[in-house]
């Protein structure tokens, strides 16, 4: 398997003097082509760190973050822009969508931004909607559909297009247990499809659906196998 996401050496520091503080410590970490990483560790462990610098949306002190063989802390603030809209998708917990755009418009948004046409955007929302089971909703603003079908146009936003590389930092956490299981269906979908995937959650049972887990505490990985408890969740894995 090709890495699509590749972390070496990533040190991310907060502050100076006394008020310094190492979010993430010399973090080596890889995901590749149809697997979903689940990235678990305790509250300040650095997860969220590591998500928002594998995405771009930070960078680190230290290190390099690589997405299919691109370096991103050597692109510009335009660069990274670029590949998030186009090779990077990111699933927020508070899904982050436009509340005066419908659901089709939200999703054709990173592409339009690209500079695609308004007609191809769409089909290829629509196409996204589709593949999260909601292209029925494509004319509605998200003030008008549950917190379960905004998560998923979030989710058709984050994988529109070619893109090989989803995020999900904690994406079921504002669902309830049956609509968070869907989320978690989808995802391993897209996986299964050829994409790499990483989870950040802090629920073992979320863990489950992942091909492996990394631990992080105090911003170090200090597991990537897995835990006796998780790998067994891993065996029981729910069904596709």
């Amino acid at each position: 398997m090709s890495a699509v996401l590749r972390l070496s050496g990533v040190t991310r520091t907060h502050g100076t003097g006394a008020a310094e503080v190492h979010a993430l410590q010399g973090v080596s970490f890889a995901a590749h082509a149809g697997e979903l990483v689940a990235v678990m560790g305790p509250s300040g462990s650095g997860k969220s760190s590591l998500l928002t610098i594998a995405g771009g949306l930070d960078s680190p002190t230290e290190g390099s973050v690589e997405v299919e063989g691109v370096d991103l802390t050597a692109l510009g603030a335009t660069g990274r822009a670029r590949m998030r809209r186009t090779s990077i998708g990111y699933v927020f917990q508070g899904f982050n969508l436009v509340p005066a755009l419908t659901a089709a418009e939200n999703v054709a948004l990173p592409r339009e931004l690209d500079g695609e046409s308004a007609r191809a955007a769409r089909s290829a929302a629509l196409a996204a909607l589709d593949e999260v089971g909601i292209a029925h909703l494509a004319d509605r603003f998200p003030d008008d559909m549950s917190g379960g079908q905004q998560q998923r146009v979030a989710i058709a936003r984050a994988v529109v297009g070619s893109r090989r590389l989803i995020l999900a930092d904690e994406p079921t956490g504002a669902l309830d247990s049956e609509t968070g299981e869907e989320v978690l269906r989808l995802l391993r979908a897209r996986c299964d499809a050829g994409a790499a995937g990483v989870l950040v959650t802090h629920e073992a049972r979320h863990a489950a659906w992942a091909d492996r887990v990394v631990f992080l505490r105090d911003g170090v990985v200090v597991d990537e196998s897995g835990s006796a408890p998780v790998e067994r969740l891993l065996d029981e894995r729910p069904a596709r």
